[in-house]
């Protein structure tokens, strides 16, 4: 029996011979593939910079740390994302605070983030669900009204745009996910764009101890120049030209492994329109998804949804539940109750995830299709 994973990289010979080459160049670490992924990946979504680093995760903690959010702060954001979200908050010692989600998108309710502002509020991240974009006017007009900071969690987001312009190329840090199973991987990576050049310079400071000087930098100057500084110290978060090379490949192939994603997810609407107990995620108007995932709402009542996962494995087929609200986790259950996010609390136990990747071909859409609606729910 063929099995249907949930996800699975998209990678090519192109990958494998861009990794071999740099293998071969001697220089394997923060070097030339690093600067033109990014530079790259900047004219890609049309920002003035991008900043490569080793995880969304290293991202977002460093752009809290570079928009002065503090100990006793408070960030506003989701409970339906993964840990690296919140957990980014408290690396900085800020607090985490929750807002609910539209169950059109689960994507965060601007409604809701102005309910759960206070005077301690200082910034608000947006997580992008599933690769459709929030509604981020909204968001901004709030931000503006009560002088916080917008960090955009874009970790699903490569390819995505809103109302014709590219996530990562306006006004706020964005930040993004190169992990294996991402629309763009390079194994696992990172990059924040801005357009900001000051806080660029801080970034690049921040991402690699501090030192104002980087290797590659330092080997290409005018002579050699061994001397640096180190005023205000740092992470060790820069991303390596081994996966820059891959990032550099798949950058090229984004839209069209993007498009292969629409594709299967068109399948999917096609077999599941008027079906009652299986709703698809509502596609907004003047907006692109780049289709990370593929989400349906069950509202079934013959058979719980473990059941359903456990038919659908039988068939050689994966899923997923993207997310368990995050306050569930004992590591954030003070951060947040259920009753301040009734449509959060209620959804995510009918949330089921289907396979959707570039590799999948029509016929394996379908067949994950066929068995779903075959089970009696």
């Amino acid at each position: 029996m063929k099995k249907i994973p949930l996800f699975k990289p998209y990678i090519g010979k192109e990958e494998v011979r861009a990794v071999s080459q740099t293998l071969l160049s001697g220089w394997i670490t923060l070097g030339p593939q690093t600067e033109a992924f990014e530079k790259a990946f900047a004219g890609y979504v049309k920002s003035k910079y991008a900043v490569a680093l080793n995880s969304a995760t290293s991202g977002l903690h460093l752009a809290l740390l570079v928009a002065g959010i503090k100990e006793g702060d408070e960030v506003i954001t989701t409970p339906l994302t993964f840990a690296s979200t919140a957990e980014a908050v408290l690396y900085v010692g800020a607090v985490p605070v929750f807002a609910d989600i539209d169950p059109r998108t689960l994507n965060i309710d601007p409604l809701s983030i102005e309910k759960r502002i206070t005077k301690k509020t200082k910034a608000i991240i947006p997580v992008h669900y599933g690769g459709q974009p929030c509604d981020m006017d909204a968001i901004n007009k709030l931000a503006s009204k009560h002088n916080l900071v917008v960090i955009e969690d874009a970790a699903h987001a490569a390819g995505s745009a809103y109302k014709g312009k590219k996530i990562g190329g306006g006004k706020n840090m964005t930040v993004f996910s190169f992990h294996a199973v991402k629309n763009l991987t390079t194994g696992d990576g990172g990059m924040i764009t801005t357009s900001n050049a000051s806080l660029d310079k801080k970034l690049r400071a921040l991402r690699w101890m501090g030192i104002n000087k980087s290797t590659r930098e330092r080997e290409t100057s005018a002579g050699y120049r061994w001397d640096y500084e180190i005023r205000d110290g740092g992470f060790k978060y820069h991303m390596n030209d081994i996966a820059a090379s891959i990032g550099l490949v798949q950058l090229r192939k984004l839209d069209l492994m993007n498009e292969k994603r629409r594709k299967i997810a068109g399948i999917y609407n096609a077999a599941f329109e008027g079906v009652p107990h299986i709703r698809p995620l509502a596609q907004l108007p003047n907006l692109v998804n780049a289709q990370h995932n593929y989400c349906v709402i069950l509202s079934n009542k013959a058979l719980s949804r473990e059941e359903i996962i456990s038919a659908l494995v039988k068939e050689g087929i994966s899923t997923g539940v993207h997310y368990k609200p995050l306050y569930h986790h004992p590591r954030y259950g003070k951060y947040g109750k259920a009753k301040d996010t009734p449509v959060a609390e209620e959804i995510w136990t009918r949330i089921l995830l289907l396979p959707c990747h570039p590799g999948m071909t029509a016929a394996d859409a379908q067949k994950v299709a066929r068995e779903l609606l075959a089970l009696k729910m």
